[in-house]
């Protein structure tokens, strides 16, 4: 099915917000019952699939609930990039004691590093973490996807190999800080890390070694079977090669590397309303990828009926049909240039 596309005059959008003023803050009830509730079920379903039969039905299928729960739950690593300070206390360390550090995301890969992602003098440049100018070029596309299958291996490295010995090396640190810190698919990109963003990082690393220790210690042991770290790992190549393919549909990716107006960046962002099944690939609001660039402070709850009334009564933003017709036509596309 062809992608339909609509243009966007930004002029059409009320400036004073009036349509979406009563959206813009977030239901506490909403982002603890669905963060509990998603977190809880990847728990149960991860120890399942650990006690059951190994190479059964009953471990795949237990498998592919964990990812599609804890992709869920992960996913909420997004909207603490947007919530003000406090707005919903000690959330973002409870997401990260249940989710974030237990599948070694934790926050600070992407708070602090996302806003560059919504900067209009960034987005689209060599300084935009989550940008590269995909259209049409197919090698490129295509390793981007294989290489997701070894972003699991690759953060153990990062924090479970590289971690320890950097906290007494600080040049090793300050290296890994500037390019291994950040939930960024451009290579190019190099954090700038502040004082109190380093204290975090370090504080954070300790936290997450501490933890890991328990279950390595008592695999070492023989009490736990050391099978459950080739469940954990098979568990997050699927999430990771879902969120990649995500990625890959939710811009045209069409920059040539200078900086773009909010038209053009509105224009370049892909919103996928799509079936029921659209959140399971693009879970807590992703789906409305191209209307969260226009209202990046909105709670992803409220997504839904702001696109309704936006759609109602504007111009909409660039719509896809489905992920498979902005996959295709990120794949067609005439490569447009390419990041200098």
């Amino acid at each position: 099915m062809k992608s339909q596309v609509a243009e966007i005059n930004i002029n059409q959008f009320p400036e004073d917000r009036e349509w979406i003023k009563d959206l813009l803050t977030p239901q506490k009830a909403i982002f603890w019952s669905d963060l509990l509730l998603s977190a809880s079920v990847g728990w149960m379903a991860f120890i399942i699939a650990y006690l059951v039969t190994p190479l059964s039905w009953q471990q795949g299928i237990a498998v592919i609930i964990a990812a599609i729960a804890f992709y869920r739950a992960l996913v909420f690593i997004h909207e603490l990039t947007h919530l003000k300070e406090n707005a919903i206390p000690k959330f973002k360390l409870c997401w990260n004691l249940l989710v974030g550090i237990p599948l070694l995301l934790p926050s600070f890969t992407y708070t602090g590093v996302h806003a560059d992602h919504h900067r209009l003098s960034t987005y689209g440049t060599e300084q935009d973490p989550e940008y590269r100018p995909f259209a049409g070029k197919k090698g490129e596309i295509l390793f981007f996807v294989a290489h997701s299958f070894l972003l699991p291996g690759l953060l153990t490295l990062r924090f479970l190999v590289l971690a320890p010995i950097g906290l007494f090396i600080p040049s090793l640190h300050h290296l890994l800080e500037r390019h291994a810190s950040s939930l960024s698919m451009n290579l190019a990109y190099c954090r700038k890390v502040n004082d109190v963003e380093r204290s975090e990082i370090k504080i954070t690393e300790i936290i997450l070694l501490s933890i890991w220790s328990i279950p390595i210690s008592l695999a070492a042991l023989g009490i736990l079977s050391w099978r459950i770290f080739v469940i954990w790992y098979v568990m997050m190549a699927l999430i990771m090669c879902t969120n990649t393919l995500r990625t890959l549909g939710a811009h045209r990716y069409g920059s040539d590397g200078t900086s773009m107006n909010l038209e053009q960046q509105l224009q370049d962002s892909v919103d996928t309303p799509g079936e029921f099944w659209t959140v399971l690939w693009a879970p807590v609001g992703l789906r409305y990828h191209a209307l969260h660039h226009y209202f990046p402070s909105m709670p992803y709850h409220n997504l839904p009926v702001a696109y309704q009334r936006l759609s109602q009564n504007f111009s909409p933003q660039t719509t896809s049909s489905s992920l498979w017709s902005s996959l295709k036509q990120l794949w067609n596309e005439q490569p447009r240039g390419q990041i200098k």
